[in-house]
């Protein structure tokens, strides 16, 4: 089992930055890819970024590409995700989920522990 716990969420006006963490329990992070989500109200939950089990390989939705990162760090069982140039259209809840794979995935389904989200709110 694996618990995850997301903190960073806040508001910020457009333009501006943000960077959620998001901390796994367990001594085996490093053996999962992990992955943020986001859901908007009465949307579904849609990919934001993904990375593999050693941070070497990332992947990002289109609509992020180029304004956030995601990174991790197995010592500290943390995993990162900057948002830089942030829009209104960023608002949401941010979900930390991970996979038990090596790989990332883009797909919801593929992953087996979720966090309990945070808000992330863009004033324009």
């Amino acid at each position: 089992q694996v618990q995850l716990v997301e903190s960073g969420g806040g508001l910020v006006q457009a333009g501006g930055s943000l960077r959620l963490s998001c901390t796994a329990s367990g001594r085996t992070f490093s053996s999962y890819a992990m992955g943020w989500f986001r859901q908007a109200p009465g949307k579904e939950r849609d990919f934001v970024a993904a990375v593999n089990w050693s941070g070497a390989n990332s992947y990002y939705a289109d609509s992020v590409k180029g304004r956030f990162t995601i990174s991790r760090d197995n010592a500290k069982n943390t995993v990162y995700l900057q948002m830089n140039s942030l829009k209104p259209e960023d608002t949401a809840v941010y979900y930390c989920a991970a996979r038990e794979r090596y790989s990332g995935s883009t797909r919801v389904a593929d992953y087996d522990y979720w966090g309990q989200g945070t808000q992330v709110t863009v004033s324009s």
